[in-house]
C-alpha cells in the first residue's frame, strides 16, 4: 500500500500537480502576438538591379545562332572537339532545373528528372553517344546558369533560359527552340487582371530572371521579392505573402497545373526565345546542339515532346523557325 502511495504522488507530480511545486501558476509566461509566416531560404525584397543589367550592350538579333554542320555518327566524334572530350568523359554534364513543372521537374513517382527541358537534354546525350542516359544532371538555379557555364561546370545549360544580348556576350546560345512570354499569376479571387495593374503589389519572381527586369520596367511599379526557384514564388502566393507571380507563361502554366486555386491573368507582355547555353568558346558545340535540334524537329521529336508536356496546358504550337548569322 505504502509502495502504491508513492506511486501515486509521483505520477501527480509528472502530471504537474500544483502540490508538488508550491506554485499556483506558471512563470515567465511569454506574451504571444501574431507570428510572421516563414518564408523560403534566400528571399531578397526590393533585388538591386546588378552592374550587369545596366552595363551598355552591343546590339544584336538574340535569335541568331551558328549554323549547324554534318552531325557524326555516335560514339564517333572528331578528335579535338569539345563532342570528342565529353564522348572521352563518358556522360553530358547538364545543367537544369528540378522546380518547374512541365519543363524541368523531379517526377515523384520515378524519382526521375522530367519535362520539355529534360527531353532536349536527352536528345543531345542520344546524338553524342547513342545512349540517352549517359547524362550527369545539375540541378542550379536561374541565377547559376551564367556562371555555371563561364566556368565549366557544365557542357550546356537547358533551364527555360532566354536568349538576350546581354546574354550573348557572356556565353552563346543555340538556336531558339521554344518562345515563351510573359505573364500574370494570381489567387483565382484576385481582382488583378492584367500586369498593368500589379503597381503597389507585393510581385515575386526568381533571381537572375529576365522576369526580374520586365516588372522593373512596368509604368506601374510593383514592390518586388526575389527567390531562388519558381516553386517558391508559388509557396509565398498560396501563403499570401505576395499578390502576384510574374514569369514566362510555360513556368506559370505549370504552377496552375499544381494548384487549383491559381489562375493566368492578362495577355503576354514580353518575348522569351529560350535557346540551349553553351560556353562562350565551345562554338563547334553549338553547331553540334543546332543539328540535334534541326534533326528532333524533322523527325518530329520535338512535336511528340511538347504534345506530352505542353499541349493540354499551352495550347497549339510549333517549333520556331531557326535564324543563323552564318
Amino acid at each position: 500500500m505504502r509502495r502504491a502511495g508513492v506511486l501515486a504522488v509521483l505520477l501527480a507530480c509528472a502530471l504537474g500537480a500544483t502540490a508538488c511545486t508550491g506554485r499556483t501558476a506558471p512563470v515567465d509566461r511569454a506574451a504571444v502576438s501574431s507570428v510572421d509566416r516563414p518564408a523560403p531560404v534566400g528571399v531578397v525584397a526590393d533585388p538591386p538591379t546588378s552592374s550587369g543589367d545596366a552595363a551598355p550592350v552591343p546590339p544584336c538579333d538574340p535569335r541568331a545562332s551558328l549554323r549547324p554542320g554534318p552531325l557524326p555518327k555516335p560514339g564517333a566524334m572528331p578528335e579535338g572537339s569539345t563532342m570528342r572530350a565529353i564522348q572521352d568523359r563518358g556522360r553530358l554534364i547538364a545543367g537544369v532545373d528540378q522546380n518547374t513543372f512541365l519543363f524541368g521537374f523531379r517526377d515523384p513517382t520515378t524519382n526521375k528528372l522530367s519535362g520539355f527541358d529534360i527531353d532536349r537534354v536527352y536528345e543531345i546525350a542520344a546524338a553524342l553517344f547513342g545512349d540517352a542516359d549517359r547524362v550527369q544532371f545539375k540541378v542550379i538555379t536561374s541565377a547559376e546558369r551564367i556562371d555555371a557555364l563561364k566556368r565549366g561546370d557544365v557542357d550546356v545549360v537547358v533551364r527555360t533560359m532566354t536568349a538576350t544580348c546581354a546574354r550573348w556576350a557572356e556565353i552563346n546560345f543555340s538556336a531558339i527552340y521554344y518562345t515563351a512570354g510573359q505573364r500574370v499569376l494570381v489567387e483565382k479571387e484576385s481582382p488583378i487582371a492584367s500586369a498593368d495593374q500589379l503597381g503597389g503589389q507585393t510581385v515575386c519572381a526568381a533571381k537572375g530572371s529576365t522576369s526580374l527586369n520586365k516588372l522593373r520596367e512596368l509604368t506601374a511599379k510593383p514592390r518586388l521579392l526575389a527567390v531562388d526557384n519558381w516553386s517558391d514564388c508559388l509557396v509565398l502566393l498560396q501563403q499570401g505573402q505576395v499578390s502576384a507571380v510574374s514569369t514566362d507563361d510555360t513556368i506559370l502554366a505549370g504552377m496552375v497545373a499544381q494548384d487549383p486555386n491559381v489562375k493566368l491573368v492578362g495577355p503576354r507582355f514580353t518575348e522569351e526565345p529560350y535557346g540551349i547555353g553553351i560556353p562562350k568558346q565551345n562554338e563547334d558545340m553549338v553547331r553540334f546542339v543546332n543539328g540535334v535540334l534541326a534533326q528532333s524537329i524533322a523527325a518530329g521529336s520535338w512535336t511528340a515532346s511538347y504534345d506530352l508536356w505542353l499541349r493540354a496546358k499551352i495550347g497549339e504550337a510549333s517549333p520556331p523557325p531557326a535564324t543563323y548569322r552564318d
